[in-house]
Parts: structure tokens; C-alpha cells; sequence
């Protein structure tokens, strides 16, 4: 695994997940929106996804980077459609990379920015208006994860079942 900071974070278990609700709060965003985005498959959790009544959704840490992105894009007033796009073009670039992107955008169209030099040349032609450094963002949802529980993904028991078998005894 290859380590994105060194700066006296702990390192984070890539082989487990996080809860929708823990998820949805690293995020920045409610429940229901993480549900919504999950199912119209805009960000869907790459750990574990739902199987039926009572599992769980897990979201790894990359789901949790760009569900704050998509946040943060809505939060500016961006269409739900150019989000899809910027999030497919998220998906094709790997998180080492991610830390050195900039998300520009005219406040109409999001570009995604792998240079200094891109980032210039968009806001010389105008298109440019606001930028959100990837990087920066990355840094706030691994200190918030640090702090919160994680699932190891090997077990997709179904909760609901397990409640339930636990009130019947």
C-alpha cells in the first residue's frame, strides 16, 4: 500500500469499510442523500454494497473523498448532471493522483485539472472561477475517518436478522 501522507496520521484499514451513516457524516451530507446518490449510482460504495434486507452499505475511503467533493460542487450550485461527469472522470484517475488534482469550474462545467498549468490556462481563457483542491479535501476526510468506526468488509452478516434473533431468545 502506498502511503499518501506522512505526517503523523494513522494509517487507514483498506480492507474495511465504513457505515452509511458514518459515511454520510465524514461527508458532510444526510442519510438520505448518501441513499439517494447510492441508488442512482452517482457514488456507490466499493467495499460492500447492499444484498437485501437488513446489510449494509460500506463506502471505503476513496467513496467518502468524492462524496464530500460532490458536496462541495452542489454546495457552489453545480447541475447534478455535470457532477456525473466530473464524477466519472474521478473514477478513471487513481487517489495518488487525486491528492494533486484541482476541480475548476465556470459554474457551469467542472474541469478536472492535473497541473498547475491547466489550472492557469482555464482561468486565462475565463472558464475557471472557483477551484477545490482535491488534495486539501482528501486531508479532511482522512483525519475525520480517524476518528470514526470502521467495518471489517469480510462481514456482511445482515443486521436486521441478527436483531431480531437476538429479540426472539
Amino acid at each position: 500500500m502506498e502511503l499518501l501522507f506522512t505526517d503523523g496520521l494513522p494509517e487507514l484499514d483498506d480492507q474495511a469499510g465504513y457505515r452509511g451513516a458514518v459515511a454520510a457524516r465524514a461527508a458532510g451530507i444526510s442519510y438520505r442523500q448518501l441513499d439517494y446518490w447510492a441508488r442512482t449510482e452517482l457514488v456507490e460504495p466499493t467495499v460492500r454494497g447492499a444484498s437485501g434486507s437488513g446489510t449494509q452499505r460500506l463506502y471505503g475511503f476513496r467513496d467518502i473523498l468524492v462524496l464530500k467533493l460532490v458536496k462541495r460542487l452542489l454546495d457552489t450550485g453545480i447541475s447534478l448532471q455535470q457532477i456525473r461527469t466530473a464524477v466519472n472522470q474521478l473514477r478513471e484517475a487513481g487517489v495518488s493522483d487525486l491528492a494533486q488534482t484541482t476541480l475548476m469550474s465556470d459554474g457551469a462545467s467542472v474541469y478536472l485539472c492535473t497541473s498547475d498549468h491547466e489550472v492557469i490556462d482555464l482561468v486565462s481563457r475565463g472558464q475557471g472561477v472557483f477551484g477545490i483542491a482535491v488534495g486539501k479535501v482528501l486531508r479532511e476526510v482522512e483525519s475525520t475517518l480517524v476518528e470514526l468506526d470502521s467495518t471489517p468488509a469480510e462481514d456482511p452478516s445482515d443486521e436486521l436478522a441478527a436483531r431480531r434473533a437476538t429479540r426472539a431468545s
